[in-house]
């Protein structure tokens, strides 16, 4: 309502028609009593003053955001044709209470909103579920496990013949057999796990699936409150579901149902993110903490840097935090300013990417560390840690590069929060991997971006037993996400991506696990998709192994099996495709990044499509035609991989002198 004074105009008299019908003998009294009352003379819905144009959210990226979200940045930020693709719900929840949340501080709703909707591209109409599962499904006998990130606790990714169901004369006959799709979702993240007769998964915008993995049909799913990266574990004798997601936020479902047991946020820095899937044992739940204070500090009003890694330990019951384990145990002191006067801080760092590796035998739980995100420098940013699994005590560690200390302030336009002398950003991505060789010695395998795998003896406080370069290495190379390793040999393959070349990258490689030395090494297939936005040959995505097979996919959007005597591709599947879904959601294939296969029971499990690569939104089941998953035992110790000369130089230097090309 407006209530007018005399002299206003008469055009807003129809807002308060009760009153203009008396206006002429009573107005300036009405007017002057009423505006006394109310202590106002004037209401916003007759305003005389113009209306607020709305904000253009162009020009608002432009000054808050494309300084680093620009085609080819260094700081791994997606491009605006990534973020294009994006939906707009997705962008404001990064904005709101996300990844971009420091970023966006200052910003109004309404401005949000604008830079969003300027983004983003049309959300994707809701669509009904229609894959619901019937309830008399029932769950298949000795139906097997993939549990967790590496199937098993020494995170090998190796799944034996009698549990995956598939060896390599049975690949001619391995085929789709259905595609469930995210809706809204342009990437896709977590590592798939199957658990009695069920498929658990996370995805881009919080939501868990729970899914019958023979068919596809959904049991039920639970929103968390931001991306979910991490795998999903099972334990507590199957009854319970546990997963982090990228605010820091750690879950307990009841696997029935999806119901909330509990839910925890254990760290309370600001920056605080789970993308390493949790670990459990026993009643305990092992939760490896990361942060995006990295990238914040492309900001240089960020106060840089106060975030160190942290191991947590829960119970699995309750949530209750029975010991943390920090990776730095100093606690950040002021250090220097920039020209603004703004206070920076270290030490810092030292996060933990990917999920903790268990050893039983040792009482030890084995994590790697990413790089230090401040000065100074510390002996345990780059390495590989093992804390005393039942109190959290630090038993040893073996730092594998030292000084490689880095943030987002290193890429950015400004560099004012960059350390004076910066590292190179080659911290460890992939988990540790524990095997016990043939002769009962074991070691620890550490796989790092600067192209360079490590055999360490967890019996030695981590002596190094031998290392080789595989790769040239980069802040994208070498080895992103892990590697996968049997009795006798491991594999890996490599990213080496560059932004500059999209055409360079990739091959896998195998290496005799007593030596280290190169056994045989394939080159990638040169990308079909060669100029689509984001195709590359760069193989960043972690492989799984079966006795004679290996599964590694591709940014090219290939699912490739290599037979493990001579690397040879012996089954090739593009999932770079539109796929018909169980739930009725428009489902596309892209880049294989961050997740590998799940395989068992003569299945195999894998997403596709990334950020800054192809995008996708699917999950694709595979399986043995009907009558040709009859299980043949095949083991190891018949599929040694045939010996192939090399022109790749062999390392055995020390960690440190190991020469960088």
């Amino acid at each position: 309502m407006k209530l007018l004074v005399p002299g206003a105009k008469l055009r807003c008299l129809a807002v308060c028609p009760g009153v203009s019908s008396q206006w002429w003998t009573h107005g300036p009294r009405i007017a002057i009593l009423l505006a006394a009352a109310l202590g106002v003379l004037s209401l916003p819905a007759c305003s005389r003053k113009p209306n607020t144009p709305p904000p253009d959210g162009s020009a608002l990226f432009v000054k808050r955001c494309a300084s680093c979200h620009t085609p080819g940045n260094d700081m791994r930020a997606p491009e605006p044709a990534a973020l294009h693709l994006m939906s707009q719900r997705f962008i404001l929840a990064a904005l709101n209470s996300g990844r971009m949340k420091f970023e966006a501080r200052g910003l109004t709703k309404t401005q949000k909103l604008a830079i969003a909707t300027y983004l983003a591209a049309p959300d994707s109409p809701v669509v009904a579920f229609t894959g619901y599962c019937a309830r008399n499904v029932t769950p298949p006998a000795n139906s097997g496990v993939w549990n967790g990130w590496g199937a098993e606790p020494g995170n090998s990714r190796y799944q034996s013949s009698r549990t995956a169901g598939l060896n390599r004369a049975q690949l001619k006959d391995l085929k789709l057999k259905w595609a469930f799709g995210f809706p809204g979702a342009v990437a896709t993240f977590g590592q798939p796990t199957s658990y009695a007769g069920r498929l658990f998964v996370g995805s881009e915008d919080g939501t868990v699936y729970s899914l019958d993995a023979a068919s596809g049909c959904l049991w039920w799913m639970f929103k968390a409150s931001a991306t979910v990266k991490t795998a999903i574990s099972i334990g507590n004798g199957g009854k319970t579901a546990l997963f982090g997601d990228t605010n820091g936020i750690v879950y307990a479902l009841n696997v029935a149902d999806g119901s909330v047991i509990w839910q925890v946020h254990p760290e309370p820095h600001p920056s605080a993110r789970i993308t390493g899937s949790p670990l459990l044992h026993g009643n305990r739940v092992y939760v490896p903490i990361s942060s995006g204070e990295e990238g914040a500090s492309a900001d240089p009003a960020y106060p840089c840097c106060t975030f160190r890694g942290s191991i947590i330990a829960l119970d699995i019951s309750t949530g209750q935090q029975v010991w943390k384990a920090s990776t730095i145990t100093e606690e950040p002191k002021p250090t220097r300013k920039n020209s603004q006067g703004v206070q920076y801080f270290g030490p810092s760092g030292a996060a933990v990417w990917s999920s903790p590796t268990l050893d039983v035998k040792g009482h030890a739980i084995y994590v790697a560390t990413g790089n230090n995100y401040s000065d100074p420098p510390t002996d345990m940013s780059d390495a590989i840690v093992a804390f005393d699994i039942r109190n959290g005590k630090k038993m040893w560690s073996r730092q594998l590069m030292p000084k490689d200390v880095w943030n987002s302030g290193c890429v950015a336009e400004k560099k004012d929060n960059c350390p004076p002398e910066r590292g190179n950003d080659y911290d460890f991505g992939a988990p540790p991997m524990l095997k016990s060789l043939p002769d009962g010695r074991r070691i620890v395998l550490a796989a790092q971006k600067s192209g360079v795998i490590y055999a360490l003896d967890p019996d030695q406080h981590g002596r190094i037993l031998w290392n080789t370069r595989i790769a040239k290495g980069g802040p994208l190379g070498g080895v992103e996400w892990g590697g996968a390793a049997n009795s006798h040999y491991a594999y890996f393959p490599v990213s080496d991506f560059d932004f500059d070349n999209p055409n360079v990258g990739g091959g896998v490689f195998a290496l005799d696990l007593q030596t280290g030395k190169q056994i045989w090494h394939v080159p990638p297939p040169k990308p079909a998709c060669a100029g689509q936005y984001g195709c590359s040959p760069a193989q960043m995505a972690p492989p799984t192994l079966i006795p004679g097979i290996l599964f590694a996919g591709s940014l090219d959007g290939h699912l490739r099996a290599h037979d493990t005597r001579n690397g040879q591709v012996v089954w090739d599947f593009d999932t770079a495709q539109d796929f018909k879904t169980t739930n009725g959601v428009h489902a596309h294939g892209g880049s294989l990044n961050g997740a590998g296969p799940a395989i068992l029971n003569s299945m195999l499990f894998v997403n596709t499509g990334y950020t800054n690569a192809m995008a996708g939104n699917v999950l694709l089941a595979f399986a043995l035609d009907p009558g040709q998953n009859q299980r043949t035992n095949v083991t190891d110790k018949n599929l040694r991989p045939e010996r192939k000369p090399t022109s790749l130089p062999r390392l055995r230097a020390k960690a440190t002198a190991i020469p960088r090309f």
